[in-house]
C-alpha cells in the first residue's frame, strides 16, 4: 500500500510539473521579443504557479567580448517586501499570465534596484576570472551550490553579489551550444534546493535556451530590416511603430513620455564646404554620440537628413529638457572635424520637445508640437533647446 501511495504522489508531481513546464513554453511562444522572453522565464522560475524559487537571474553570453553579461533580476530584495508580493499574490489569486501580462503593459515591472546592479554586472567569460558563472558556461553543466560547498568559492563574483547560502546554477543551451546561465535561489525562505528543484529548472533552461535563440536571431533580422545604413540608427519607418508602441504602453501603464527632436545647425554650410562624404561622417558621429548619451530605455532614430528624435518612455518633460540639454551641450563640446568653418566655430544642434499627456495623445500631435519647439529654438538663435511653443526667456 505504501508504494502504491508514493507512485500515486510521485505521478501528481510529474503532472504538476509537466503543466507548469507546458504553460511556461506556450507563454514563451506568444512573443519574439527578448525581454519579454528574459521576463517569462525568470517569472516561470520565482512565480508561486511555476518553480517558486525566492529570486532568479538571467545572464547571457556575449561571444564577440567574451563576457558574461546580467541582463535581468527577478525576486524581492527583502523580506519585508517579500512578505508584501506575495500576500498580494496569494490574495488576488495571481496567475502566471498575469505576471507576464503585468510586464508587457508596464514599463516599471523591472525597476529594482537589484535588477539595475544585475543589468550592470558583467565579468569575464573564462577562468579564474569569471568564477562559478564561466564555469557553468564553458562546462555546460549546472552547478548547485550547497552550504556546504559555498566555503570554497570565497571570492566568487555572484556568490559575493548574491549574498546566498544556496545557489542553483544552470546554462541555457540551444544546439548544444550555451547562450545563457540562469542563477537561482532561496535567499528569504531559505527553503532547501532540492534535486526535484533542480531538476525542473535544468527542464526549464532547455526550453529557454532555443526561445532565447529564436528571439536573438529575429532581433538581428529586425535590426537588419529597420536600420538606417549610414548611422545605424532606428530608420524614420520604425520610428514612426516605435513611437506608436511606445505611447500606447505610456497610456496603458498611465506613465508619461517624452519625444526630443535634434537638428544639426546650419548643415548645409559644412556639406557645401566639404561635400557630401564628409558631411556622412558628421552624421555617423552624431549618431554615436546620441547613442552614448541616451539611456537603455530610450529609442535612438535618425528622422531625415541631419534630423534625429529620441524617444524617451517613463520621462516626463522636464526630465527630458534635461536630457536634451546633455545631449545639446556633449555634441557643443565634442570636436568634429573642421567644425571650424561653421558660422560659430562649432557645429552644434537645435532641439525640440513634445511630452505625453500635454502636448498629445496621438504619434501626430507629438510629432507635431516637437517640430514646432524645434523650429522655435532655430529662430532663438540655434543651439539650444525649446520645451514650450509659448514661452518667457526663462522657459529656456
Amino acid at each position: 500500500m505504501d508504494d502504491t501511495i508514493k507512485i500515486n504522489e510521485e505521478l501528481e508531481r510529474a503532472k504538476r510539473e509537466l503543466a507548469i513546464l507546458y504553460e511556461i513554453s506556450n507563454a514563451m511562444r506568444t512573443t519574439l521579443k527578448l525581454e519579454e522572453i528574459l521576463y517569462i522565464i525568470l517569472t516561470g522560475v520565482t512565480a508561486h504557479t511555476g518553480l517558486s524559487f525566492n529570486r532568479a537571474i538571467l545572464f547571457l553570453i556575449n561571444e564577440k567580448d567574451n563576457l558574461v553579461e546580467g541582463k535581468m533580476a527577478i525576486g524581492p530584495e527583502n523580506g519585508e517586501e517579500a512578505n508584501r508580493i506575495w500576500t498580494k499574490i496569494e490574495t488576488e489569486k495571481t496567475t502566471l499570465d498575469d505576471l507576464i501580462n503585468a510586464y508587457k503593459f508596464s514599463n516599471s515591472t523591472l525597476g529594482s534596484g537589484f535588477n539595475q546592479v544585475i543589468r550592470h554586472f558583467k565579468i569575464p567569460l573564462k577562468e579564474p576570472e569569471g568564477g562559478l558563472l564561466a564555469l557553468c558556461a564553458l562546462d555546460s553543466m549546472p552547478l548547485h551550490i550547497t552550504r556546504q560547498t559555498l566555503t570554497n568559492h570565497p571570492n566568487d563574483p555572484v556568490l559575493r553579489l548574491l549574498k546566498a547560502e544556496e545557489v542553483a546554477i544552470v546554462p541555457l543551451k540551444a544546439k548544444d551550444k550555451v547562450n545563457g546561465i540562469i542563477v537561482a535561489d532561496n535567499f528569504i525562505t531559505k527553503k532547501e534546493i532540492t534535486k526535484d528543484d533542480l531538476h525542473m529548472l535544468i527542464m526549464l533552461a532547455n526550453q529557454a535556451g532555443l526561445a532565447i535563440e529564436n528571439s536573438q536571431l529575429y532581433e538581428k533580422t529586425v535590426v537588419r530590416t529597420h536600420q538606417d545604413s549610414l548611422t545605424n540608427l532606428w530608420n524614420h519607418g520604425y520610428f514612426q511603430f516605435l513611437l506608436q508602441e511606445e505611447l500606447e504602453k505610456a497610456k496603458a501603464s498611465k506613465t508619461p513620455l517624452s519625444l526630443v527632436a535634434l537638428d544639426i545647425d546650419d548643415f548645409k554650410v559644412y556639406n557645401d564646404t566639404f561635400g557630401h562624404q564628409a558631411g556622412d561622417k558628421i552624421l555617423k558621429d552624431m549618431a554615436a554620440l546620441l547613442r552614448s548619451y541616451s539611456r537603455q530605455m530610450d529609442s535612438v532614430c535618425r528622422y531625415g537628413g541631419e534630423e534625429f528624435m529620441v524617444i524617451l518612455p517613463q520621462t516626463n518633460k522636464e526630465e527630458a529638457y534635461l536630457i536634451a540639454e546633455r545631449l545639446r551641450q556633449a555634441i557643443e563640446k565634442h570636436p568634429f572635424t573642421h567644425e571650424e568653418i561653421m558660422p560659430h566655430q562649432k557645429l552644434t544642434v537645435s532641439v525640440g520637445l513634445s511630452a505625453f499627456p500635454e502636448d498629445g495623445a496621438i504619434p501626430s500631435q507629438l510629432l507635431h508640437y516637437s517640430d514646432k519647439t524645434l523650429y522655435q529654438a532655430k529662430r532663438n538663435g540655434k543651439n539650444n533647446t525649446c520645451k514650450l511653443i509659448f514661452f518667457n526667456e526663462e522657459d529656456n
